[in-house]
């Protein structure tokens, strides 16, 4: 690896400087010192800026909220920086800063840390709450049939004082808005009331909280400062799992706040049900009160998402429908890779004044779209769909015209051409010999049918989903 040595880079280092000083105006001083202040320039590998962070957590939380504009600023600073690296290198010598997480902290591992810290440090509420991202709001949220649920309950939640249901546990896959609605709860209840003390955290930093009070001694600090709170809102439960003293002070303190009448809110990859290394009577208690999950995005729904972050760039570039139905289309996991897809295009189109063009953004996003493809053949596309609408895998090449034949055929034609590289020839020769110009006709039909039924938009969706994975 060759890493270019810092005294080398004083350019590079002023660079750097710029960058952070927009980071710091964009996100304000709480935010960035509790994420971004840690991040120390490390020199330039080629053409990618190396950053490290003390600790693994810090890396990760990075990478997922605040890389892609990193290395927007640092290319809007620098057009030849194409990349930036995120690396972990502790600082063993330091003790953590109050609000700090260490790299994957095990119950088994208090000794680590470092005896200097003061007690002090565990104690205040406004330090242990982790910093909101002011994007993150219900007026920003784009709601679909996959979160249309969640979305209601969050926002009764954060607008009524009593308590509509106590917990609400939202549930969902990565990058499915999980984090967005509860940032925006918290982002809601404070604006109707700044008095009430609102405390959001991930699982994991409950639990190295709560770690320290151990190794300290002070645990009655730990169990005042959460237990006096009106809402606690604890983001990606799942990793308390196989934690047991985590989970019964959990477990206590959520008690604690029930009887209180005060709110929870919990989010989790997963339904309290499937919640793995989890004591029984935790996970019954998590299913107290409304349990909400939100499905993998549709197409319309990715497509909304697309549009809306669009208009935000529309002062800096224009990118074509064309285009967002390309990504809608083609970047079906979740929507932070869809959203650093798009971030992607506009950063080329602004940095380097590329026009946006369906080629444009193929040629941007080739690795990201190779990682999305999986071969997917017409055989198993016949297969699916005969099996989705109960037909025989026959039909699909026979001459029967009845609708509830052809009608299935005519779905399975249209994916054939949406999810494989055949031509219009070879797909009609794969379904009994038939001429390009049926092929043609169904794929129409399907279009219509998709803007006029939901019924068969769904269809579409979920075979789609099949069919990937």
């Amino acid at each position: 690896m060759n890493v270019r040595p810092k005294s080398a880079t004083f350019d590079l280092e002023q660079q750097w400087a710029l960058v952070k000083s927009q980071l710091r105006s964009e996100y304000g001083d709480t935010a960035y010192k509790s994420w971004l202040a840690s991040l120390v320039l490390e020199g330039l590998e080629g053409d990618r800026v190396r950053l490290s962070v003390p600790t693994r957590f810090l890396r990760d939380w990075i990478a997922s909220h605040y890389a892609d504009r990193i290395k927007v600023l640092w290319r809007r600073t620098n057009p030849l920086v194409d990349g930036v690296a995120l690396t972990v290198a502790p600082s063993p010598s330091r003790p953590p800063k109050s609000g700090e997480v260490s790299p994957a902290l095990s119950e088994d591992a208090i000794t680590e840390i470092a005896p200097s810290a003061s007690v002090a440090e565990v104690a205040p509420t406004a330090e242990v709450s982790g910093p909101l991202d002011p994007r993150c709001t219900f007026d920003s949220f784009v709601v679909g049939k996959p979160n249309e649920l969640a979305f209601a309950a969050a926002k009764r939640v954060a607008e009524l004082d009593r308590l509509p249901f106590n917990p609400l546990f939202i549930y969902g896959g990565v990058g499915l808005g999980k984090t967005h609605l509860m940032h925006a709860i918290a982002w809601e209840i404070q604006r109707r009331d700044p008095q009430r003390k609102v405390v959001y955290l991930s699982a994991e930093k409950f639990m190295y909280q709560f770690i320290r009070a151990l190794r300290f001694k002070d645990t009655m600090s730990f169990k005042e400062m959460f237990r006096s709170v009106d809402v606690l809102m604890v983001d990606d439960v799942q990793f308390i799992g196989g934690k047991e003293s985590t989970q019964e002070e959990f477990f206590h303190t959520f008690n604690a706040l029930i009887d209180r009448g005060r709110q929870i809110v919990i989010s989790s990859d997963r339904s309290p049900a499937e919640l793995s290394g989890l004591e029984e009577r935790i996970r019954s208690r998590l299913g107290w009160g409304l349990v909400v999950d939100i499905h993998p995005t549709t197409y319309e729904l990715r497509l909304g998402i697309l549009q809306s972050k669009a208009e935000a760039h529309a002062a800096h570039a224009r990118v074509p429908d064309r285009v967002l139905e390309f990504l809608a289309h083609r970047i079906t996991s979740n929507v932070r890779e869809l959203e650093g897809a798009l971030n992607r295009i506009v950063a080329q189109a602004t940095l380097v004044g590329r026009a946006i063009t369906l080629e444009m953004a193929q040629d941007v996003l080739q690795d990201l779209l190779r990682a999305h493809e999986r071969r997917i053949t017409i055989e198993e596309i016949q297969r699916k769909v005969a099996e989705h609408y109960g037909i025989k895998l026959t039909d699909m090449h026979s001459s029967r015209r009845a609708r509830v034949v052809a009608r299935p055929r005519q779905v399975a034609m249209y994916l054939a051409k949406q999810l494989t590289p055949r031509s219009l020839p070879e797909i009609g020769r794969r379904f009994g010999g038939r001429d390009h110009t049926t092929v043609m006709h169904a794929i129409k039909k399907i279009e219509e049918l998709r803007a006029a039924d939901s019924v068969m938009s769904e269809d579409i969706e979920l075979l789609r989903r099949q069919l990937h994975g």
